[in-house]
Protein backbone atom coordinates (compact mmCIF):
# COMPACT_ATOMS: atom_id res chain seq x y z
CA UNK A 1 0.00 0.00 0.00
CA UNK A 2 2.82 2.44 0.93
CA UNK A 3 4.76 2.20 -1.83
CA UNK A 4 1.85 2.45 -4.19
CA UNK A 5 0.87 5.50 -2.80
CA UNK A 6 4.71 6.50 -3.96
CA UNK A 7 4.45 5.68 -7.41
CA UNK A 8 1.01 7.19 -7.25
CA UNK A 9 2.62 10.57 -6.18
CA UNK A 10 5.55 10.36 -8.01
CA UNK A 11 4.58 8.18 -11.51
CA UNK A 12 7.48 7.39 -13.69
CA UNK A 13 10.20 9.77 -11.35
CA UNK A 14 10.28 6.94 -9.32
CA UNK A 15 12.31 4.09 -10.93
CA UNK A 16 12.08 1.40 -8.71
CA UNK A 17 10.65 1.45 -4.97
CA UNK A 18 11.34 -1.20 -1.92
CA UNK A 19 10.50 -2.14 1.20
CA UNK A 20 13.71 -2.17 2.81
CA UNK A 21 15.18 -1.88 6.38
CA UNK A 22 14.54 -3.73 9.49
CA UNK A 23 10.71 -4.18 8.98
CA UNK A 24 11.90 -5.60 5.07
CA UNK A 25 13.81 -8.48 6.76
CA UNK A 26 11.39 -11.47 8.38
CA UNK A 27 11.92 -12.78 11.85
CA UNK A 28 14.10 -9.91 13.11
CA UNK A 29 13.01 -7.67 15.74
CA UNK A 30 12.84 -3.94 13.89
CA UNK A 31 11.33 -0.73 15.09
CA UNK A 32 8.23 0.17 14.05
CA UNK A 33 9.21 2.15 10.86
CA UNK A 34 8.87 1.41 7.22
CA UNK A 35 11.43 2.57 5.16
CA UNK A 36 11.25 2.66 1.85
CA UNK A 37 13.77 3.29 -1.14
CA UNK A 38 12.59 5.16 -4.19
CA UNK A 39 15.57 5.15 -6.82
CA UNK A 40 15.04 8.10 -9.40
CA UNK A 41 17.19 8.66 -12.58
CA UNK A 42 18.84 12.00 -11.00
CA UNK A 43 18.22 14.01 -7.63
CA UNK A 44 18.30 17.30 -9.30
CA UNK A 45 16.28 19.35 -9.73
CA UNK A 46 14.70 17.86 -6.35
CA UNK A 47 11.32 19.50 -7.91
CA UNK A 48 10.52 16.59 -9.43
CA UNK A 49 10.14 14.65 -6.22
CA UNK A 50 10.04 17.02 -3.25
CA UNK A 51 6.44 18.77 -4.04
CA UNK A 52 4.65 15.36 -5.17
CA UNK A 53 6.58 13.57 -1.86
CA UNK A 54 4.98 16.66 0.39
CA UNK A 55 1.19 15.96 -1.23
CA UNK A 56 1.40 12.55 -0.47
CA UNK A 57 2.35 13.53 3.49
CA UNK A 58 6.07 13.48 3.43
CA UNK A 59 8.31 16.08 4.79
CA UNK A 60 11.66 16.99 3.51
CA UNK A 61 14.32 15.86 6.57
CA UNK A 62 17.88 16.09 5.11
CA UNK A 63 19.71 15.46 2.13
CA UNK A 64 23.42 14.25 2.00
CA UNK A 65 25.82 12.57 -0.01
CA UNK A 66 23.84 9.23 -0.32
CA UNK A 67 20.12 10.46 -0.77
CA UNK A 68 17.57 12.63 0.35
CA UNK A 69 15.44 11.74 3.27
CA UNK A 70 11.97 12.17 3.66
CA UNK A 71 9.39 11.43 7.12
CA UNK A 72 5.63 10.72 7.22
CA UNK A 73 3.58 8.33 7.89
CA UNK A 74 0.66 5.69 5.89
CA UNK A 75 -1.73 3.54 6.59
CA UNK A 76 -0.99 4.28 10.71
CA UNK A 77 2.72 3.45 10.40
CA UNK A 78 5.91 5.74 10.80
CA UNK A 79 7.42 5.90 7.00
CA UNK A 80 11.05 7.15 6.47
CA UNK A 81 11.88 7.36 2.22
CA UNK A 82 15.21 7.85 0.93
CA UNK A 83 15.43 9.03 -2.68
CA UNK A 84 18.74 7.65 -4.33
CA UNK A 85 19.56 8.76 -7.69
CA UNK A 86 19.76 5.21 -9.72
CA UNK A 87 23.68 4.65 -10.34
CA UNK A 88 25.31 6.32 -7.70
CA UNK A 89 27.15 4.83 -5.01
CA UNK A 90 25.47 2.80 -2.87
CA UNK A 91 21.93 3.41 -4.96
CA UNK A 92 21.58 -0.35 -4.41
CA UNK A 93 23.01 -1.15 -0.88
CA UNK A 94 20.10 -1.31 0.93
CA UNK A 95 18.65 -3.93 -1.43
CA UNK A 96 21.58 -6.23 -1.45
CA UNK A 97 21.40 -5.88 2.21
CA UNK A 98 17.67 -6.69 2.64
CA UNK A 99 18.34 -9.92 0.11
CA UNK A 100 21.43 -11.24 1.50
CA UNK A 101 19.75 -11.12 5.08
CA UNK A 102 16.65 -12.69 4.10
CA UNK A 103 18.56 -15.08 2.28
CA UNK A 104 20.84 -15.87 5.33
CA UNK A 105 18.55 -16.05 8.49
CA UNK A 106 21.67 -16.70 10.49
CA UNK A 107 23.19 -13.10 9.52
CA UNK A 108 19.89 -11.41 10.25
CA UNK A 109 19.92 -12.95 13.85
CA UNK A 110 23.39 -11.09 14.04
CA UNK A 111 22.38 -8.11 12.77
CA UNK A 112 19.83 -8.19 15.02
CA UNK A 113 21.98 -9.12 17.75
CA UNK A 114 24.44 -5.94 16.83
CA UNK A 115 20.90 -3.44 16.55
CA UNK A 116 20.19 -4.56 19.86
CA UNK A 117 23.81 -3.92 21.22
CA UNK A 118 24.22 -1.40 19.38
CA UNK A 119 21.11 0.35 20.35
CA UNK A 120 21.91 0.48 23.97
CA UNK A 121 25.26 2.07 23.55
CA UNK A 122 24.31 4.89 21.13
CA UNK A 123 21.10 6.86 21.97
CA UNK A 124 21.40 9.26 19.22
CA UNK A 125 20.01 7.71 15.73
CA UNK A 126 23.11 9.39 14.07
CA UNK A 127 25.81 7.43 16.27
CA UNK A 128 23.47 4.27 16.03
CA UNK A 129 24.11 4.42 11.96
CA UNK A 130 27.25 5.36 12.16
CA UNK A 131 28.47 2.29 14.27
CA UNK A 132 26.86 0.14 12.36
CA UNK A 133 27.61 1.31 9.16
CA UNK A 134 30.81 -0.73 8.90
CA UNK A 135 28.97 -3.95 9.42
CA UNK A 136 26.28 -3.34 6.72
CA UNK A 137 29.43 -2.40 3.84
CA UNK A 138 30.98 -5.62 5.23
CA UNK A 139 27.64 -7.53 4.33
CA UNK A 140 27.61 -5.39 1.09
CA UNK A 141 30.75 -6.00 -0.45
CA UNK A 142 30.48 -10.32 0.88
CA UNK A 143 27.10 -10.22 -1.06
Amino acid sequence: MIAADIRDALGTTALRIDHVGSTAIPGIRAKPVIDVLVLVKAYDPESLYTGALASAGYRFGHRDEDHVFFEGSAHGMPVHVHVVEDGAKGSRRMIVFRDHLRANPAEARRYEDLKVSLAEEHADVNDYADAKSSYVWGIVRQA
